[in-house]
């Protein structure tokens, strides 16, 4: 039911900046913590960064004092502001969202479709 649309993603020069979104549409219940994550060419998917309902955030050790997350819940929609990219900054990056109440022992997840930032030259 739900989807996750995502956009913000592009070609960007080495410490250049981007703001990625991701927004849900469609029907949704109420959505816990929200996370960013990557996965470069080659490469295993990884954990960007996650803000909880309650605003806690939590930052892969790479990307600390360069990315901010947010959250907008009255659009249901969560950022990624991306500052001082980097080369190994390129990778196709997806949001997930994960609903607050837990049905048949598990929370449901939604993600996005993936938008790819590329930092080059």
């Amino acid at each position: 039911q739900v989807q996750l649309v995502e956009s913000g993603g592009g070609l960007v020069q080495p410490g250049g900046s981007l703001r990625l979104s991701c927004a849900a549409s469609g029907s949704i219940f109420s959505i816990g913590t929200m996370f960013w994550y990557r996965q470069a060419q080659g490469k295993e998917r990884e954990l960007v960064a996650l803000i909880t309902s309650g605003g806690n955030t939590n930052y892969a050790d790479s990307v600390k004092g360069r990315f901010t997350i947010s959250r907008d819940n009255a659009e249901n929609a969560v950022y990624l502001q991306m500052n001082n990219l980097k080369p190994m900054d390129t990778a196709v990056y997806y949001c997930k969202m994960v609903g607050s109440i837990a049905a048949s022992g598990r929370y449901p997840e939604h993600w996005g479709q993936g938008t790819l930032v590329t930092v080059s030259s």
